[in-house]
């Protein structure tokens, strides 16, 4: 499995568990309410929609859903284990803490 596929899978199953990963919502995300809010995890978790064109790199760290309305982003980031830099290998869980941030379009 090349890189690329490696950091798929273990996107598709943080973004589908929300487990071995940070989920983060933003302000504009929190302000819609509880409700619409638990709706938006849900799409987001539920998301399969990937193309070449919204994927390139086949990595599944990007998406955009609608929602009520509201275009939404989700997008993955990799850190070190300690959150003050850039992870050193994605592909390896033992040194990336994977953070998921949900955000309405306006807020990127």
């Amino acid at each position: 499995m090349d890189d690329s596929a490696k950091i798929a899978a273990l996107n598709d199953l943080a973004r589908q568990t929300f487990m071995d990963c940070r989920v983060v919502i933003t302000q504009g995300i929190q302000m819609l309410g509880d409700a619409t809010t638990a709706e938006i995890l849900s799409a987001v978790q539920s998301f399969d929609t990937f193309t070449a064109d919204n994927d390139p790199y086949g990595e599944h760290d990007f998406g955009k859903i609608t929602h009520a309305g509201y275009d939404v982003f989700w997008q993955f980031s990799y850190y070190d284990l300690d959150f003050t830099m850039h992870s050193p290998d994605p592909t390896d869980t033992t040194v990336t803490a994977r953070v998921l941030t949900i955000m309405l379009a306006e807020e990127y």
